[in-house]
This record gives structure tokens, C-alpha cells and sequence, in this order.
């Protein structure tokens, strides 16, 4: 929020035209303007000493504390509130000891700037009408507009209607006693029109302004006005790049907007942060940098003397309240970083949970419809009564139809499983009594088709074939067969092996392939629902999480054997 610099009005004082022509005040007067503008501390301040000592010699009081006044400003500018403050209230202590009245309004402009840059409008907001009552009362009125602009450029977002008025009446000071000011003014006032939504008349004064323009007219609100124009007129990016390139750190605010308006909801969040983080560092430099001693230096000009010991019981209070401003303060910024925080993991969740919907909804309807055509297809095949296929075709077709049409069914009860296990934290009953090497037999049996041309299928098993567990048996198959069919997906060449054994405490099933394997960093991940290593595999990545699932409702657990380096080794262990 960079100020501009303050120039003298035709009210400096009456010899004034006999030096603002002579070489040396335009010398001292340009070479201070530059290094304000360009930013230099090192030029700016030996600069400004060399004019004020200058106008101090000539007796102009007025213009020499407009320059004190700049020296506040460039300060501000720079962030360096704790200096731009002690000379604030060093210059409001020497306008009241030398009963500068009509001068005055300087200091409370210089409190109402700095209430504005540290974020308390209503403290700026009375500050810029005292200024107006000081400046109407001491007949300033040329410097009037820019003060009515300051308090808009305050109470806009708050009251955007109100603003347009003050626009209004400081148009008809600058029109009677400042006509050079008009054209910025009418500007600011189509800016008000785009900030209340008046679509209609921004662009009618979009308009006007363009003519202005033409006629060789400026405005220090071009920028913005060139920025507003294109995100009404859909150019966002055009935007975008104009208020990063004229605006750098002050566009933050103009950049958020612009994302808002284009429906880039993404952006603007990021551009907010970006924002309030900014705004956050000056309020640390306000916490150390306290201004309330500026109140205080004018409600002594607005009080009489109190005694000593009343004075010092004033102070005392007022350490203590700039203390509890100070705790207040703090607990403010804490807790706006800490809603930061839980904002942007509530969004990134969101994200999240979006995008696992979309890819859901896109692997479920690749996943039942695959397989539907190629039974759909293999069956109006087999109906044509003119078919000239023999009984192994026929056969071979039947079993791809068999095939599909068990992976809809595994599908179908991996959803349901999981529904169901997610609803009912119950434990299933285990009066089956099992025998392990039967059960396992009949897994490898139901999933050959699912080998690809070339890979073994075996059973490694240090189980007498009478060995029994009281378990539940279709559970022990729903755990063991997604393990069999992850196997069967990733194994191109080499062999599946089922291996069983047990001791008096648990029993252990592994299957074990020499597929491509699973890296250790997956090792977690794997268990987690729709995840899946290769993407163009069949299934929806719900296997390995619907068995460690089940698994733990019958008191065991599935887990990874990370060092078995040769492909993927997934053991079932079941305590006994």
C-alpha cells in the first residue's frame, strides 16, 4: 500500500512565489522528488534535510512540515513504521508547542495513513474527517479532495455506496478550487462503480476516462482501471499479467479478485494466502512498533496539563493496555495462521476426496463395462444359428464369458464386502471346521483360468491333509482368493505358490509370486482402497484392503513379506 508524496497547495504562504521559481528551490524541490520516487534512503534523506533547511531560511513553516510530513510517508513506504511513528508524534509535539494550528491537520493525517497501514480503518476513517473540519476551518480547500479520497479508498469494500457520495463532494471541491485534481477524482469514482457491481456505468466511465487519455489527462489510478476493464471484458490472463508487471507486491488484492471473477477458485485461494501473509508481516512489525503514543500526543493537545501524579498513573495505564494490545494482537495472528492451516488441509482433502471420486467412478465404469462386452459379444456370437464353430471354440468362448462374468461377480461382492465390514464392527461366528489343504486346493483350482500362457500354479504345503481349524470357511476364502488373483495379474512368467504351515499358535498362508513385485515404499500404500500400481490392470485396487479387512474379523492379519525380493509374498496369519 505504497503513499504518494505530498506537494505544497497555493495556500504555502504568501512570499512563496518569490523562491518556487528560483534554481536552487527547483534544484533541491527535483532532486528530493526523484529519490522519493526512485526509493533511495541513501539520496532521499540528505536530500530533504538540504530543501527543509532551505525552507526554513525562507520562513515558510507550512512547506517545510509538508516536507516533514514526506519523510513520514517514505518511511511508511519502506515499512519502517517505528521510525515514520517517532517522527509523527515528534511533529505533533512541535505543532502544538508552537500553537501551529492551521497546521495541525498535518499530524492527523500522518495518524490516519498509519491506522490505515497497520489495518484500523475506523481510527483512519476519524482521523481523515478531522482533517477535512481542520483544513475547511483554516480555508484549505485545494487539499481537500485528497483527503475525501483517502477516506474512500478506506470505507470502500464496507460501503461502497457511501464512498461514491464522498467521491461526489470531493469532486465539487477539486471542481471549484483544484480543477487539476478532477480527472483523478472521476476516475477513482468509475473504480467505485466496478467495486458495487454497476457494470453499466464502469464502462461508460471506462469510457470517458480512454477520452481523457486522448486529450493528453493522467490519472495514478490508470493501472487498476486498465486491470478493472479487462476482467469485465473476460481478458483474465491479460489481467493477470498487467497487475503482476505495474502493481508487484500492492497487486495481491487486484490478483485475488481477478481469480474470483474467472471462477478460478484454485488461484484465488493460493493469491488470499499469499495476501494474508503479507499482511501478517506488517502486523508483526505493528506489534513491535505500537502507535498508540500518536493518540496520545493529540489528546494532550486536545486536554490541558494534568498533574504529575495523575500523568504518571495515565502512563501506566496506557503500558498497560499497549501490553494487553500487544497480547491481543499476538492471539490474533496465531489464530488466523492456525485457521490457515485447518483451512488449506480442509481444501486439500476436498481436492482429494474429489478426485478419488472421479477416478472411482471412472475405473468402476471401465471395470463392469470391459467385461459386459466381451459377454455381450461372445454370446451373440454363440446365438447365430449359422455359426461354424467346433466344440473346442465353443468351449474356449464359454470360458472367456465364465471368466468376465466372475470378475463383475468379484467386483460387485469387493463393494458389498466393503460396505458391509465398514457398517458392522460385529465379529462373524468360526464354527466351520476347516481343512486347510482342501480349502486351498480348491482356490487353485477356481483361479486357473486367470494364469497367463506359460505360469505355474502350485501348492507348497507342510499341512497333513486331516489337519482342521475351527475358522469361518467362505471368510477364509474371501481373505485368501484376492490374494490368488492379485498374483495371477502381475505374474507374466515364472509360477504362483501357496504355501501353508503351523505351529501350536498360529497358522500362516503365503502366496507367493515372481511377478513384478511390490517396492518397500508401497509396502503400506498397497493395503489402502483403489490403489493400484498399474493402472491398466483389471479391478478396482480393492483386493489386498477387503483382506486385511476380513482378516482382522476373524483375529488375524494380512501383511507384506518385504524381503522377498523375487516378485510379491503376502502372508495370511491367523492365531489359533
Amino acid at each position: 500500500m505504497a503513499l504518494t508524496m505530498l506537494f505544497l497547495g497555493s495556500h504555502a504562504s504568501v512570499a512563496a512565489d518569490d523562491y518556487q521559481s528560483e534554481p536552487a528551490y527547483l534544484a533541491l524541490r527535483d532532486s528530493m522528488r526523484t529519490a522519493f520516487n526512485s526509493g533511495d534512503s541513501a539520496r532521499f534523506f540528505p536530500a530533504l534535510y538540504k530543501l527543509e533547511d532551505y525552507l526554513l531560511k525562507k520562513e515558510d513553516l507550512h512547506a517545510y512540515y509538508t516536507q516533514r510530513c514526506n519523510e513520514i510517508v517514505f518511511l511508511m513506504n519502506r515499512q519502517r513504521i517505528f521510525e515514520a511513528y517517532k517522527l509523527a508524534r515528534q511533529l505533533s509535539k512541535e505543532l502544538r508547542e508552537k500553537r501551529l494550528d492551521k497546521e495541525m491537520y498535518m499530524a492527523y493525517n500522518m495518524m490516519g495513513h498509519i491506522n490505515r497501514y497497520c489495518g484500523n480503518k475506523e481510527a483512519a476513517k476519524e482521523c481523515f474527517k478531522q482533517v477535512i473540519e481542520m483544513m475547511e476551518h483554516a480555508g484549505y480547500y485545494e487539499s481537500m479532495p485528497p483527503i475525501y479520497m483517502n477516506i474512500v479508498n478506506v470505507e470502500l469494500d464496507d460501503d461502497p455506496e457511501g464512498s461514491l457520495v464522498l467521491l461526489e463532494k470531493a469532486l465539487e471541491i477539486a471542481r471549484k478550487y483544484a480543477p487539476e485534481r478532477v480527472f483523478d477524482i472521476e476516475t477513482r469514482k468509475t473504480l467505485s462503480y466496478f467495486n458495487s457491481g454497476k457494470k453499466e456505468q464502469f464502462l461508460e466511465g471506462y469510457k470517458r476516462y480512454r477520452e481523457g487519455v486522448a486529450e493528453g489527462k493522467s490519472s495514478v489510478h490508470g493501472r487498476i482501471m486498465e486491470i478493472y476493464y479487462l476482467v469485465l471484458t473476460g481478458n483474465s490472463d491479460k489481467a493477470l499479467q498487467l497487475a503482476d508487471a505495474e502493481l508487484g507486491e500492492d497487486g495481491q488484492e487486484a490478483i485475488t479478485m481477478i481469480y474470483e471473477q474467472a471462477g478460478r477458485w484454485k488461484e484465488a485461494f493460493q493469491s488470499l494466502k499469499k495476501q494474508t501473509a503479507r499482511q501478517d508481516s506488517i502486523n508483526n512489525v505493528v506489534l513491535t512498533n505500537n502507535m498508540e503514543g500518536i493518540n496520545d500526543e493529540l489528546r494532550i493537545y486536545d486536554a490541558e496539563r494534568e498533574a504529575s501524579r495523575s500523568r504518571t498513573l495515565s502512563l501506566a495505564a496506557l503500558a498497560a493496555l499497549l501490553a494487553l494490545l500487544v497480547a491481543a494482537l499476538t492471539y490474533i495472528t496465531i489464530s488466523r495462521r492456525k485457521h490457515l492451516k485447518e483451512l488449506k488441509r480442509a481444501y486439500d482433502h476436498v481436492l482429494e476426496a474429489d478426485k478419488m471420486k472421479s477416478d472411482f467412478i471412472r475405473n468402476i465404469t471401465h471395470e463392469v463395462r470391459t467385461p459386459l462386452n466381451i459377454i455381450s459379444g461372445f454370446g451373440q456370437i454363440l446365438s447365430d444359428p449359422d455359426l461354424d464353430a467346433g466344440p473346442k471354440e465353443r468351449k474356449e468362448m464359454a470360458n472367456m464369458m465364465l471368466k468376465n462374468t466372475n470378475q463383475i461377480t468379484t467386483l460387485i461382492d469387493e463393494m458389498l464386502e466393503l460396505s458391509f465390514s465398514d457398517k458392522t464392527d460385529s465379529d462373524v461366528p468360526k464354527d466351520d471346521t476347516v481343512a486347510v489343504n482342501r480349502l486351498l486346493k480348491d482356490l487353485l483350482k477356481s483361479n486357473e483360468l486367470k494364469l497367463a500362457p506359460g505360469v505355474t500354479f502350485s501348492l507348497d504345503t507342510q499341512l497333513s491333509d486331516d489337519y482342521t481349524i475351527k475358522s469361518n470357511e467362505e471368510l477364509l476364502k474371501r481373505i485368501i482368493n484376492p490374494l490368488i488373483d492379485n498374483a495371477c495379474k502381475y505374474t507374466t512368467k515364472g509360477g504362483i505358490t501357496i504355501r501353508a504351515a503351523a505351529d501350536d499358535k498360529r497358522l500362516e498362508v503365503a502366496v507367493e509370486d515372481t511377478g513384478i513385485g511390490i517396492p518397500e515404499k508401497e509396502a503400506e500404500r498397497v493395503f489402502e482402497r483403489f490403489v493400484k500400481l498399474d493402472n491398466f490392470k483389471e479391478g478396482l485396487g480393492l483386493g489386498l484392503p477387503l483382506s486385511k479387512m476380513l482378516a482382522s474379523r476373524i483375529g488375524g492379519h494380512v501383511s507384506l513379506d518385504s524381503r522377498y525380493k523375487d516378485g510379491a509374498r503376502i502372508i495370511v496369519t491367523l492365531d489359533l
